[in-house]
């Protein structure tokens, strides 16, 4: 499944917001990635998340395949949520 997101923190994807997000999806067995700018990454992955450079305004794509892809996409966009009200 993908769902778009467009990052609303004025900080955009840092240090502390990218981890999260790999822990995150670190707790899921599905393959999830994230695309920013036609470019796709394992958001398993910090080195990867960190090398897109994702700033305010940033539109971005989560893709979750698996067995368990529906659990790892709500709690990643609730994670994508809180972040941006921050």
């Amino acid at each position: 499944m993908k769902k778009d997101f467009v990052i609303a923190n004025d900080q955009g994807v840092h240090a502390r917001p990218a981890t999260m997000l790999v822990k995150r999806a670190n707790r899921f067995k599905s393959t999830i990635t994230l695309t920013h700018e036609d470019q796709t990454v394992d958001l398993k992955s910090i080195m990867g998340l960190m090398s897109l450079g994702i700033r305010r305004g940033s539109l971005i794509t989560i893709e979750t395949k698996g067995e368990d892809e529906i659990e790892a996409m709500e709690a990643l966009s609730r994670s994508i949520t809180e972040f941006n009200l921050q």
